[in-house]
């Protein structure tokens, strides 16, 4: 399954600095990860004269037009903050920028974590080049972890560099391109460092509703673009509580007394039987946003990744709809309880009962 079929790695962060400063990972990553991001930088121009451009097509010149809107609804309308971001094109290519590598453990549901100065313990690494990811990959599973590559559609650097449009973005219809930008708005607006699960479901809560009210307000309720972005609304809602349930099968296997052969066994059927859910649940969805899941095969490292995306969603919606769905007032929420100590998904629950 790719990031064009499924948004999982839509809140990507993309973090470095100095490596007198950085512990936690190699020289040789900092320095991919450096020069990556400095050929983005290089590469990038103004947003008025990427539209002089003559290698855009008609619909790619829309989009770019389409995204100065969204990025002025979402701080004039839900309370994103002003940044710089979005206001450069880099056209150098129309793959996805980054891809994205996440570990776990194979007989529990943890992720291998990595630390950063300012962000802290981040569940994944980003790497611009993709034999550079399927390397690490492959180095990863000689320890003897579960190991998952995402290609990812957009990230965000939490303010230190502006983030450019991306060209692979510019393919987007518009709903799907108003959710990619208002979730990375979101990062650059709210971000607690080492609470990955509260940065990406609220990031995804925002997005998502965030693009069904700019749909609404730019083409009209009845619109195409209104109508999908309700249909994507309510996937989201079902594929929440379904990812929900796998990962409560499986901690209860993972929890329980048997040996680790007799845990890799039990989670083996929990996955084929996930995989045959799925396929009942796709019937009822009414998008294809989450098209393919568990078609290349199920390991930890794969549901912890989706799951931090969209177990806790209808958690976060439940702040929304309490907030009468003022997207606004749930983030000045969302900021008081980042301000509190504790695991934030825990302190949500705590303020949605």
């Amino acid at each position: 399954m790719t990031l064009k079929a499924h948004p999982i790695a839509l809140g990507l962060i993309f973090f470095f600095l100095p490596a007198t400063v950085l512990s936690g990972c190699s020289l040789s990553y900092l320095m991919h990860a450096a020069a990556g991001q400095i050929k983005i930088m290089r590469g990038t121009v103004p947003m008025q004269r990427a539209l002089k451009d003559p290698t855009l097509d008609p619909l790619e010149m829309e989009r770019l037009l389409l995204v100065e809107r969204i990025k002025d609804f979402g701080e004039k309308e839900l309370g994103l903050a002003p940044t710089d971001n979005y206001e450069t094109v880099y056209l150098g290519s129309e793959t996805n920028p980054v891809y994205t590598v996440t570990a776990a453990h194979k007989t529990r549901l943890e992720l291998v974590t990595w630390w950063f100065p300012v962000v802290g313990r981040m569940p994944y690494l980003g790497y611009f080049d993709p034999e550079a990811a399927a390397d690490r990959k492959q180095r990863l599973e000689d320890k003897g972890l579960d190991v998952v590559i995402w290609p990812a559609e957009a990230y965000s650097t939490l303010g230190w560099f502006q983030d450019p449009v991306h060209r692979n973005m510019l393919r987007k219809d518009p709903v799907e391109l108003a959710e990619t930008i208002l979730h990375e708005m979101t990062h650059a607006t709210l971000y607690v460092k080492g609470q990955p699960a509260f940065n990406e479901t609220l990031a995804s809560v925002v997005g998502k509703r965030g693009a069904l009210a700019f749909m609404e307000a730019a083409f009209g309720k009845d619109s195409i673009e209104a109508v999908k972005a309700r249909a994507m609304l309510r996937d989201e809602r079902r594929f929440s509580e379904f990812i929900k349930e796998l990962v409560s099968q499986l901690t209860a296997v993972y929890s329980s007394t048997r040996s680790d052969e007799e845990k890799l066994i039990l989670r083996e059927k929990a996955f084929e039987e996930a995989v045959a859910g799925f396929r009942d649940l796709e019937a009822e969805l009414e998008t294809g946003q989450f098209r393919g899941f568990g078609s290349g095969g199920l390991n930890n490292a794969h549901i912890l990744a989706v799951a931090l995306y969209h177990a806790h969603y209808n958690l976060f919606e439940k702040v929304i709809e309490a907030q009468k769905g003022s997207v606004s007032d749930s983030l000045e929420i969302f900021r008081m309880l980042s301000e509190k100590q504790g695991d934030l998904i825990t302190l949500t629950k705590e303020w949605v009962s």
